[in-house]
């Protein structure tokens, strides 16, 4: 197991690279640049110029990659000019929210979505699996600007049951932590809710694919012919089996964590990477564009690597040596 991380470690670095240089090079060709966002027109040319050339110097794209590349080693991902910040600076001012918002979505999206797909794959045709699989599909089909704005409606405008937007009462600036703290949870209840609803109808088909799949083996009607209980067939045999897929499913959501929910935070008006991202791109912040690509990049790789361990975790048949 330990060469064997050490190998996907290895691998991931060239790996790592490249898809640094394709981001790169595409930023780097997009048109324009923050300069012309920020710019006074009553600037003079001279003073234009030595703003452009601190910004955005012109130099051949390697020489601007194999720079960048030196500086992100040293911690340097650029700076942020709308910000008037270090890029890493911004990110990790962001990176909470986004963080926080993510890890409840995905926790509530495996608490509902793998047991709901359990349940429809062992009661297979009857009419809660028909709900379930409709329940599944809508989840999957609807788009989340329009889940969002639905649930806002109703939840925050109609019944006020719940704030719609922001991620703290200004009345509470001054509250103890605790007071804060479920502050700042009461707002994340809605978005979390949003956020979810794909990522549960997901494990939901997903696990209830993998169960189908299972339960139809020979091994599983060994098991129920030596007398074993129902609940230890499908949840110690069964089950354990038909986790590859929902690992792998885990493994791909896990950058989420990170990368944020672009839809969702700008619904909700919410201060994470995922907005963060939408405001870089509007405004060509390419260096904070750049970050943030770099920091999901990383984070996808990594995912992958949990995914693979993971495999060995719940199947003893798969061995890394």
């Amino acid at each position: 197991m330990k060469n064997y991380m050490i190998r996907r470690l290895l691998q991931i670095i060239p790996v790592f690279l490249g898809i640094l240089f394709i981001l790169f090079f595409i930023i780097d060709k997009a048109p324009g640049s923050i300069t012309s966002n920020i710019m006074d027109p009553r600037m003079t040319p001279e003073l234009k110029a030595a703003l452009q050339e601190k910004l955005d110097p012109k130099l051949p794209f390697y020489v601007k990659f194999v720079n960048w590349i030196g500086e992100a080693l040293h911690g340097n991902f650029g700076w942020s000019a709308k910000h008037y910040k270090p890029v890493i600076q911004v990110i990790g001012e962001n990176i909470g929210c986004t963080f926080s918002l993510s890890l409840i979505a995905l926790i509530l999206a495996m608490l509902i979505g793998i047991p709901c797909g359990i349940i429809s794959a062992t009661k297979q045709y009857s009419a809660v699996d028909n709900f379930l699989t409709v329940f599944s599909l809508l989840g999957l089909a609807l788009p989340t600007f329009f889940a969002g704005l639905l649930l806002l409606k109703v939840f925050a405008i109609e019944l006020k049951w719940l704030p719609s937007f922001g991620l703290s009462n200004p009345s509470n600036a001054n509250a103890d932590f605790m007071t804060k703290l479920g502050d700042y949870a009461y707002h994340l209840v809605l978005p979390s809710i949003v956020l979810g609803l794909a990522e549960t109808a997901s494990f939901m088909r997903y696990t209830r694919s993998s169960m189908l799949e299972v339960i139809r083996s020979d091994y599983i009607r060994t098991a129920r012919a030596k007398g074993l209980s129902e609940k230890v067939v499908i949840y110690k045999h069964a089950f354990r089996n038909a986790m590859i897929p929902i690992i792998t499913l885990l493994g791909f959501r896990i950058p989420g964590l990170i990368s944020g929910a672009l839809m969702t935070e700008t619904i909700f008006s919410l201060p994470g990477v995922g907005k963060l991202a939408y405001d870089a791109t509007t405004t060509r912040n390419y260096p904070l564009l750049l970050g943030i690509n770099a920091m999901l990049t990383i984070t996808t790789l990594l995912g992958t690597l949990l995914a693979d361990l993971l495999y060995a975790a719940v199947d003893p048949r798969i061995k890394y040596d």
